[in-house]
């Protein structure tokens, strides 16, 4: 089975922070965003060996979208064009593509996928718009997409149903249907139907519940594969998330800036518990990282407190050490801050996103062949972090935007609950010191 290819994602985001970190005034207004932790539960269409017939997996989602780019959900990339009115848009797209197999062989396998493509988009109205999309794996499968949907608002209820009409051709369908790597089998091309509802019901303040469904008919082609069962193949989405306050309006500026952050990290052995506990174990080798992150405000109040929140791709350098080449590691996040003074001005963060990264370095592989896992590209991203504020540690104003601090750069497969990580347990940390710039 294919690895993610979703490099492009994180790519276009930090392409577009460069955008937006000259056209935008300093002062922002509150974002379009969300972050959310769902729970999918997937029948398995193919015959397998060991006869599981549903697959469960964990979710975690980010929201974001203005004029440049998008986050949304398992999808994301760049807004590149638009013309009469809005009414038609242009936009790079990647996708995570589920591909449904039997939990217990998901990390030999590597089933799930990401696809890279173009969607060109027709708002019709207030409420139905259509998309045509190009996709492709990354060996050039190709499937296209046209989809219809519609988007309706009733009071603390969001429903978005959906139907997409989906091409896929010979490749495509004898990779994902016929298995043709393993069983040889060649099928040709054909086209499925997919239709389901997504929804969102307003809780109180920030907190939203969400759910979906969706089914999808095979086509003959790939339905006569004789890797396959079933006809029909059924999702389901449950889970919550936060987003901003429907029945408050947005705020027109807010109290955070935008940041540069440097750091430069050490790998360690230890996992987050040990690091926190003060008993963390030195890599003997000395692999070491160095990042860059770009924050872009999204709000500065969570839940009515004083809580800043921002959308945060960065890009990492892992340096090569006598048991590691280099790799690069793209990385796409939501950040929040909770400030307090003691007697400076003190900050704690957390941070959700997701990782991709060339090269999978020592301190996983090492880890991932102890416990006998195929190690995977893409993982999930946490970032723990303490910092002060310069200028009330040296009392000049004129560093007030500068702070200095520790974070916990962490890569992690949610212990085998997430097919989209592998199926794996354990990943990475690293312990890092860094200088921001907020502007």
């Amino acid at each position: 089975m294919t690895i993610f290819n979703t490099r492009s994602l994180f790519a276009l985001a930090l392409a577009s922070s460069c955008t937006l970190s000259t056209s935008v005034m300093a002062s922002q207004s509150e974002q379009d965003w969300g972050i959310a932790a769902m729970y999918r539960i997937a029948t398995v269409p193919y015959s397998t060996p060991v006869g599981d017939q549903t697959v469960s997996t964990f979710v975690p989602m980010m929201y974001f979208n203005n004029d440049y780019v998008f986050v949304d959900g398992v999808e994301g990339g760049l807004h590149l064009a638009n013309w009469q009115d809005e009414k038609f848009e242009l936009n790079a797209l990647t996708r995570i593509r589920f591909v449904d197999l039997p939990a217990s062989i998901q990390n030999a396998n590597q089933g799930d996928t990401a696809d890279v493509g173009f969607q060109l988009r027709y708002q019709l109205n207030d409420t139905w718009h259509f998309d045509w999309e190009l996709m492709s794996d990354e060996d050039t499968r190709l499937h296209t997409n046209l989809r219809a949907t519609a988007e309706y608002d009733f009071g603390d209820w969001e429903l978005k149903p959906h139907a997409t009409l989906r091409y896929k051709d010979a490749d495509f369908n004898s990779r994902y249907y016929a298995f043709d790597k393993y069983t040889g089998d060649k099928i040709g091309a054909g086209m499925d139907v997919n239709v389901g509802i997504d929804a969102r019901y307003h809780v109180t303040s920030n907190l939203y519940l969400l759910g979906s469904t969706s089914v999808t008919s095979l086509d003959n082609n790939a339905y006569s594969a004789a890797a396959v069962t079933d006809r029909f193949e059924g999702e389901v989405f449950v889970g919550f998330g936060f987003f901003p306050d429907k029945t408050k309006a947005r705020k027109t500026e807010l109290t955070n800036k935008r940041y540069l952050r440097i750091a430069h990290g050490w790998a360690t052995p230890s996992n987050i518990g040990d690091i926190f506990a003060l008993n963390r174990e030195k890599d003997p080798y000395n692999n070491q990282m160095t990042s860059v992150f770009y924050g872009h405000p999204l709000t500065d109040e969570l839940f009515g407190l004083p809580v800043d929140l921002y959308f945060t791709p960065g890009i990492a350098h892992h340096w090569d050490s006598k048991v590691q080449g280099a790799s690069t590691e793209y990385i796409a996040a939501i950040k929040a801050y909770v400030n307090f003074d003691w007697p400076t001005r003190w900050r704690f963060g957390f941070a959700e996103g997701l990782s991709y990264i060339d090269n999978i370095t020592y301190v996983e592989a090492s880890e991932m062949a102890e416990k006998g896992y195929t190690p995977s590209h893409l993982l999930n991203y946490l970032d723990f972090s303490l910092d002060v504020n310069v200028g009330d540690l040296v009392n000049d104003s004129d560093w007030k935007n500068v702070w200095v601090g520790y974070s916990l750069h962490h890569r992690s497969a949610i212990f085998e609950k997430a097919s989209q990580f592998g199926r794996i347990k354990g990943g990475s940390n690293y312990n890092t010191v860094y200088v921001q710039f907020n502007f």
